[in-house]
């Protein structure tokens, strides 16, 4: 992945790297808040050996040096302790004292820094003045010839202890400051965790680099979808609305040479939204004055009669079974102008019935009368309906649902229909949130988005779209689902 690849990440998953850094900050200030300030007071000691003259000095120095670090590490040690609690009438015991002190060498100098913590800073330092106080002499005792005569070395106080004003512990600052770098981190890895776990479909990238086939349309989701799934229902400038209209010019440019085509509309598996989207296409198209047919050929579970108000008794079964004619059968839904054939009685054969040779001279017969003919069919997974289908149409055009259909699905859709050599003409992504819309194709107007379409003319389809729809302009932009 390169940097556009974290980025797109990163803008994906804002809000669970934003709560990663809040819970780790909130950690941080919990542990920070219920922790009791600790004050860490300092002194120093010198240690120096005596010299008459240049060269004494400068290998007394060097004597000095080496014992230093010794000196640091004697600090601590319990011997020492209890001299610090007897000359400060502690109620510590010398373990507890001991565990409170620390002590530093500084790197090729002769001093030695003391520390001592505690929760009451006046404390802190008159516990560290002692420990600098009773070292001083500890070093003189163990430094003293055994035989007597003069100490080789010694230490001095070269700083007194320091009265604390600010505590060592919590610092709020640095640990909110790490917690959010931490957060950060944490909150990163797990988006890019969830997104290489994710194989859902949520970009018109991620569609074809999958089934290598056009996106033609993007679906905004609309929340009052249910109640108004036409969209004669709704508002002309609605991105829904428009999204339609998009899909419907793209859809021209797909086999321009033939007059007349037969389409199959169907998705991976249910629930995607493959029936209103066959619904509202054909509608789009017979409000651009084409002769238009939809055709309800999912035998399974019908939907068509009842989201456009028809009769759902006589139809594709019966005329099949030849008990009513062709043009008895078909009706027309007043509002839009489209041609409806429903699915009829529900058959107890439908895969039989679909791929019979009755049902391919039937859309032959249907052909001559209709500039697009539209089956609406079952999804491809579950059952073989829709890939015969396709076999005896100009291609298929497969929806998916944004965030749901998943690459595994969309690919075995396209083997399906690969393997009864049909084609895929072109993927409708559905269901796609209103703030995304734009970054799936091109803005227009005021926020209008148009779906990320297949113009084989080099954008001419969009053009003409674009002119076609001019006249929404001054629309006011809905509000976006929460």
């Amino acid at each position: 992945m390169d940097i556009r690849d974290y980025l797109r990440i990163a803008r994906r998953r804002w809000l669970l790297i934003a709560a990663c850094i809040g819970l780790a900050v909130g950690a941080a200030a919990f542990f920070t808040f219920r922790t009791t300030p600790l004050y860490s007071s300092q002194a120093q000691l010198f240690i120096s050996t005596p010299g008459s003259d240049t060269t004494q000095a400068y290998q007394g120095s060097l004597f000095s040096q080496q014992r230093v670090t010794s000196y640091a590490d004697l600090v601590s040690t319990r011997q020492v302790a209890e001299r610090v609690v007897e000359r400060t009438h502690s109620d510590l015991t010398p373990t507890q004292m001991a565990s409170r002190v620390s002590a530093t060498a500084l790197p090729e100098t002769v001093l030695v820094t003391i520390s001592v913590r505690d929760a009451d800073p006046e404390t802190a330092q008159r516990y560290t003045q002692a420990y600098a106080e009773e070292m001083t002499s500890f070093i003189t005792e163990l430094e003293r010839p055994a035989k007597g005569g003069p100490v080789p070395i010694k230490a001095t106080i070269a700083e007194n202890a320091s009265l604390p004003t600010n505590p060592y512990t919590p610092r709020p600052l640095r640990n909110f400051f790490i917690a959010g770098f931490l957060g950060l981190a944490l909150g990163f890895g797990a988006a890019i965790t969830r997104e290489l776990l994710d194989t859902s479909l949520k970009s018109p990238t991620d569609v074809t680099d999958v089934a290598q086939t056009p996106v033609l349309g993007s679906i905004a989701w609309d929340p009052n979808a249910a109640k108004r799934p036409l969209v004669t229902e709704i508002s002309t400038h609605a991105p829904r609305a428009e999204a339609f209209r998009v899909l419907r010019t793209n859809l021209q440019f797909v086999d321009v040479d033939n007059p007349s085509n037969i389409f199959t509309i169907s998705s991976a598996i249910p629930q995607e939204g493959k029936t209103s989207t066959a619904v509202n296409l054909a509608i789009a198209l017979a409000q651009a004055g084409q002769r238009t047919l939809l055709v309800d050929a999912d035998l399974r579970r019908p939907r068509i009669n009842e989201k456009l108000g028809l009769e759902g008794a006589v139809g594709l079964t019966t005329v099949l079974l030849g008990k009513v004619g062709i043009h008895d059968a078909i009706q027309t839904h007043s509002r839009s102008g489209l041609d409806v054939l429903a699915s009829g009685t529900i058959p107890p054969n439908p895969a039989e019935l679909l791929q019979s040779h009755t049902m391919a001279e039937l859309l032959k017969t249907l052909r001559d009368d209709y500039d697009t003919i539209l089956l609406d069919a079952p999804p491809l997974l579950p059952v073989t309906d829709a890939a015969l289908l396709a076999a005896h149409s100009d291609g298929a055009l497969i929806v998916v649902r944004h965030g749901r259909t998943t690459r595994d699905q969309l690919a075995m859709s396209i083997e399906r229909l690969k393997a009864v050599d049909a084609r895929p003409v072109g993927i409708v992504i559905n269901m796609v949130p209103v703030r995304r819309l734009g970054r799936y194709g091109y803005g227009y107007g005021y926020g209008y988005g148009y779906g990320y379409g297949y113009a084989p003319d080099g954008g001419k389809g969009r053009r003409k779209a674009k002119r076609e729809e001019a006249h929404l302009n001054d629309g006011t932009p809905p509000a976006e689902p929460t």
